[in-house]
């Protein structure tokens, strides 16, 4: 079951999507790999921006770019934790490490670690 769960919410250029999607899968292939229970990106379809908050205005969404919205799970935060370090260190990712690689703005990606609250059904 899983308790633990990492949240990213990130811009990404319209036209690097495809792109993108790849090294997502890359990436989610490995953090299965090394014991994450799910991962799952999703792109933005029905996103509206606000006048308060919303995603767009999270991100500083651009013309050009549409948000994504992506969740890790994991057992716990002792394990999300062990998983993490493995996934930083697995030489398979230290290309998409590289800020200068990234198909996407990294500055405006943003992230947390969050623990169940409640779960239906």
């Amino acid at each position: 079951m899983e308790n633990y769960v990492d949240g990213f919410v990130l811009p990404v250029p319209k036209d690097k999507l495809e792109s993108y999607r790849e090294s997502a899968l890359r990436a989610g292939n490995i953090w299965i790999e090394h014991g994450a229970l799910a991962y799952r990106e999703w792109v933005a379809e029905d996103v509206q921006g606000g006048k308060v908050t919303s995603f767009p205005q999270a991100v500083d969404l651009k013309d050009n770019e549409t948000v994504i919205f992506a969740w890790i799970t994991y057992k716990s935060r002792a394990d999300r934790d062990r998983i993490n370090e493995l996934v930083m260190s697995d030489p398979r990712l230290s290309d998409m490490m590289d800020p200068n690689n990234l198909p996407f703005d990294g500055m405006r990606m943003f992230w947390g670690g969050f623990e169940k609250l409640i779960q239906l059904p």
